[in-house]
Order: structure tokens, then sequence, then C-alpha cells
């Protein structure tokens, strides 16, 4: 192989968009993944990589888009979201079911498929993309929040169980990033709250932000593994504490 594959999962809008960007910038061959195939073609077209459909909550989906990916030397796990903002005791266990599937289990399915390849490859990085929602908790976040606290753990474990073997695992827990989509299908598309997230925030984190971490990260010697890095907006103390400008 002339370049080392790197895979990314939900690659048609927001972070893992710009992941994909970056990373064939950096020079990596890109498998990347999706529901919205005509997004995702689009998005090869532009920067030379190949698209397959993938919906990581279905084993099947999984195990054909595997059969695109020879050799893996980049998993970037980013395909996820968040639905709802109810208080824990009213909100819809259907929601709580499908942040699980796509965050957690999600990710499971993928390295599942993968690592085998990326032993054989003779070295491998899994890159989680989760949340300081899995670092801390706030009201009405409970799925999310619980979701991306297992997504968490999964990293830390299998960073445990490939101790001495070829494989880095790194997890960036993003803050406040402004994206077109996150907020608003959280919100079922209602547009008003969606935008009241970031209603006053100057300069939420952007999805270019995410993509420079991981590109930092993949792009060290073999021997140096970025365990966690946490990343907010300067006006973002933590995830209760915002600073918002008033009129804006």
């Amino acid at each position: 192989m002339t370049q080392p594959i790197a895979v990314v999962t939900g690659a048609s809008s927001g972070i893992g968009e710009a992941t994909a960007r970056r990373l064939a910038a950096e020079g990596f061959d890109l498998v990347i993944g999706a529901r919205r195939l005509d997004r995702l073609e689009k998005l090869a077209a532009e920067i030379g990589a190949r698209a397959v459909e993938l919906d990581v909550t279905d084993e099947a989906s999984v195990a054909a888009f595997t059969e695109w990916v020879p050799e893996c030397a980049v998993l970037v796990n980013n395909a996820g979201g968040a639905r709802g903002l109810a208080p824990a005791a009213e909100t819809a266990i259907e929601d709580w079911r499908w942040m699980y599937e796509v965050n957690v289990l999600g990710s499971v399915r993928m390295v599942q498929a993968l690592l085998p390849s990326m032993l054989r490859y003779g070295r491998g990085h899994v890159v989680n993309i989760t949340s300081v929602a899995g670092l801390g908790v706030y009201e009405g976040g409970s799925g999310y929040t619980a979701a991306k606290h297992a997504q968490h753990a999964l990293s830390e474990t299998l960073r445990l169980e490939l101790n001495g073997r070829p494989v880095r695992v790194t997890e960036i827990a993003p803050g406040m990033v402004k994206t077109d989509e996150f907020s608003l299908n959280r919100f079922a598309g209602d547009q008003n709250r969606a935008d009241s997230v970031y209603s006053g925030v100057a300069e939420p984190l952007l999805a270019e932000d995410i993509a420079d971490c991981v590109a930092f990260a993949v792009t060290r010697p073999p021997h140096v593994d970025v365990d966690l890095l946490v990343v907010r907006p300067l006006a973002q103390a933590a995830s209760h504490k915002v600073h918002r400008v008033q009129g804006n």
C-alpha cells in the first residue's frame, strides 16, 4: 500500500465530513461511511475517497462495509448523536435505545469488524469521537450522557485490552461544536430550539477544530498515544457554564 487507509463513520456531514477532508489532505486513503449515500458520494468525489453506505446500528451493513477495507490503519468512530432533552423521568425509552445503539454499539461493531485488519496491517489507531457529556452530566441529558459515558468506558477498556499490541486508542471529547445538524436532530427538526443552544456564544467550536484534533492524534509517531483529548470553546468552562453575550 502506498497510502494507509483511514475509515471515517458518519462522514456525510459535520465532524465526520471535516475529518474526512482533513485526513485526505494528510495523505490517507479514505473509505468513508454514512447512511446518506448521495452526500457521501459527493464528498468522496471531492477528496478522492471511496464512499460506502453504512449504518453502524446494522450488523449486516457493517459487514458489507468492511469488505471495502482491505487493510485499516485508522478507524474514526464518529457516527453518533443525541435525541431529546427531557428529564430522565419523562424521556422516551426509544430515544435512549437509539442513542446507545448508534454511539456505543455502533463503535463496538466497527472495532470488532476492523481490528483484525489493523493487526494484520501491523499497526492501527482507533479514534472515538465522544463528548464532554461522557465525562460529566447535566439536566435533561441523561440518555446522551449515559451513552457517552459508556463510549468513554469502551475507549479506556480497549486501551487496556490492546496493551502490548500495535494499536493505539484515542478518545476525543468535544464540548460545544456548532454544526448544521447535531442540535437540529436532537430537537427533531425544531430549528428555533436548535439555534437556542448556541445563542449568545460568540465562537463555538467548528467541525474543523475537531478534525484538527483527529489529525494531530493520528499523525503522532507510532509510540505516542494521545489517550484523551478534551476540547471546548473558550466560552464554555463546563457543560453547565457557558458565557453568552447579551443581544447575540
